[in-house]
């Protein structure tokens, strides 16, 4: 988890490690690059405004290496609409609004964790047909992907 304020980053640390996830943080987008070459995470979250390498650009460097490409991305933020739609742009995965409730938080990363497990099962399916009477199950695995990035101006599921 990256976030440039240490209260920010404790908070989201005890938050998710009382719900048995294992937590390494980084301060802004250019130490998160070397963690997670390091590390290899199972989910990235990224403040937006952040010293050196802010999330956005953070989120774009991740999808354009082949090695984190698959990386699922949670902006946890407060954001613009604009900011919004460069998350989108750039293939982030999930929204959360600051002042956010940690329960929101613990689901978001149980879903964006989820989401890449169900991908990594058809990782070896090049592109072949769906099983017949059913729809692809990666189109639901995108679908569920493209749902979790919510406007701060809209209400929440």
């Amino acid at each position: 988890m990256v976030d440039d304020s240490e209260v920010i980053r404790q908070l989201i640390r005890v938050n998710l490690e009382l719900e048995g996830f294992e937590v390494v943080t980084a301060a802004d987008g250019a130490e998160c690059l070397e963690v997670v070459r390091r590390v290899a995470p199972d989910v990235v979250t990224l403040d937006v405004v952040m010293p050196r390498l802010d999330g956005l650009r953070t989120a774009a460097r991740l999808r354009a290496s082949r090695d984190t490409a698959h990386l699922p991305i949670a902006i946890v933020s407060a954001c613009t609409p604009a900011d919004l739609e460069r998350g989108e742009s750039v293939g982030v995965d999930g929204y959360l609004a600051k002042p956010f409730d940690p329960a929101e938080l613990v689901a978001l990363v149980r879903r964006l964790r989820a989401a890449a497990s169900a991908e990594r099962r058809f990782a070896y399916d090049f592109g072949s047909p769906a099983p017949s009477g059913g729809p692809d199950p990666r189109d639901s695995a995108q679908s569920e992907r493209r749902q979790e990035l919510v406007r701060p101006d809209e209400p929440r599921p």
